[in-house]
């Protein structure tokens, strides 16, 4: 598959309640690197070199926006096609919550007889739906059968070392959710998105997020994304999303997570949306993949 280089010249909701509270990872530097991850790799997702100086590259000035924001915040940037993930931020992975629907609604889809459960597809994405997702789930098979389908859709779309939850590690959540998903993975996966007739459909529901959750990179235009929130044990909230930017020069993955100084849903989502617009003045900007 062809790739394209990220140049210097040059985004999952749950449906729960907001509260009060924020999974931190705690006070940081921010950090900016590049991982590399060849198209067709079967290896895990690791630096290709040491972390570059923050605020390089396409990502300059993150840094400085972060900590006008306070807590925690990151973003990863890449080709649609495969290439480099370029992230920079204090906040580089956590759990999936619902952005995990997006490869468990292709596996679904692609599963025998998946082509009967579009509404349920339609409604995890668009409405980020627990009950329909679950259902999506369910119908895989048993956890560790299900959790190794949405790993296999990972895998095809570039991202070899996620590992899919099988365990409700915390009752009240589901077990995909809890999966460990970093912003790089999350790039990675999305950047391969566009290149997948199997994935058209999810990618088009995507273009279709209800009006209440389109803060962050929903408020950008020619984007699709998939947003996803939860809070930790100790009810601080992780906000975070991923998807496609489409530019002048064709398109990129971009994944973005936030949680606030205060833990709270409706600051994080407020941080990912100032962190959205900073994104959308550099687009225009950036060198994006133009091909699969």
């Amino acid at each position: 598959m062809a790739a394209a280089a990220v140049t210097a010249a040059a985004l999952s909701a749950c449906t729960i309640p907001p509260r009060s509270g924020d999974a931190g990872t705690g006070p940081g530097k921010t950090i900016t690197q590049i991982v590399v991850v060849p198209p067709e790799s079967t290896t895990p997702l690791v630096p290709a070199a040491p972390p570059a100086a923050a605020g390089q590259g396409p990502l300059a000035g993150f840094d400085t926006l972060a900590a006008q924001l306070g807590g925690d915040s990151g973003i990863a940037l890449a080709p649609v096609g495969g290439g480099q993930s370029i992230v920079a931020g204090t906040l580089q992975s956590g759990p999936a919550w619902s952005t995990i629907k997006v490869p468990l609604t292709i596996a679904a889809l692609t599963a025998p007889g998946g082509s009967g459960q579009l509404t349920s597809v339609a409604q995890a994405i668009t409405a980020s739906d627990n009950a329909a997702a679950e259902q999506l789930w369910d119908s895989l098979g048993d956890p560790p059968v299900a959790a190794t389908h949405v790993q296999a859709v990972l895998q095809q779309f570039g991202d070899p070392a996620t590992v899919v939850e099988s365990r409700k590690t915390r009752p009240e959540y589901s077990a995909f959710g809890q999966t460990v998903w970093s912003l790089a993975a999350q790039t990675q996966f999305a950047s391969f998105l566009p290149c997948h007739t199997e994935a058209a459909q999810v990618l088009g529901y995507m273009d279709d997020v209800e009006a209440d959750q389109r803060w962050g990179l929903g408020t950008l235009p020619n984007t699709s994304f998939k947003g996803g929130w939860g809070p930790d044990e100790q009810g601080r909230y992780l906000v975070r999303q991923f998807g496609i930017i489409s530019t002048g020069s064709g398109q990129l993955a971009v994944a973005v997570a936030a949680e606030a100084p205060s833990g709270s849903f409706n600051d994080a989502t407020a941080m990912l949306t100032q962190i959205a617009q900073w994104i959308g003045t550099r687009v225009a900007t950036v060198t994006s993949g133009a091909s699969c």
